[in-house]
Formats: C-alpha cells, structure tokens, sequence
C-alpha cells in the first residue's frame, strides 16, 4: 500500500505486518494527559515514530534514509501509519 503525505512524499508500507508487530507498536505508544483529562501529548514520541518507521516502511527504513525525513514527514507518516493500523478496530466481529 502506498501512502501520500501532506508535503508530496510517497512512502510503501509493508505488505504483511505481523499482528504481533501491531500490537507492539499500537502499544508502545504512551499518552500524556492533564489533571482534566484532556491530550496534552505522546511520551517518547521520536522513538515511537522511528519504531512506527522501522517495522512498517516496506523499504528506505536505514538510519542514513530516515534522517532524510523532516520531523514533519515523521510525524505525517506516524498518523497515517496509525491510522493504517487501527483500520477495522471500531468493527464488530462476526
């Protein structure tokens, strides 16, 4: 599947991510809340997105091809990959 992201890059994710590998990354991530409850933010963010890359790009996921990346392109690609990931979750099994 190949992704676009808001600055025109255009990445490929892998074609078969193990539901292990899912669960490891949806559960890697660690929200920040305020005394309201309200989202103040994600602990670890930079090691979050790079693991997001790492495990879920079908190439181009090296040290020397992901310090190309603009945090923003990071942090574009690390929602859509999210999203990706947490398609069919508010679904009823059947």
């Amino acid at each position: 599947m190949e992704i676009k992201i808001k600055s025109g890059r255009k990445f490929k994710l892998k074609k078969d991510i193990s539901l292990d590998d899912r669960d490891s990354l949806l559960d890697c991530i660690t929200y920040e809340m305020d005394k309201d409850g309200n989202l103040k933010g994600i602990k670890m963010m930079n090691s979050t997105i790079t693991k997001f890359l790492r495990v879920c790009l079908g190439s181009g996921n090296s040290d020397k091809e992901l310090m190309k990346w603009s945090i923003s392109d990071r942090t574009d690609a690390f929602i859509k990959i999210q999203e990706h990931l947490n398609l069919g979750e508010e679904k009823a099994s059947k």
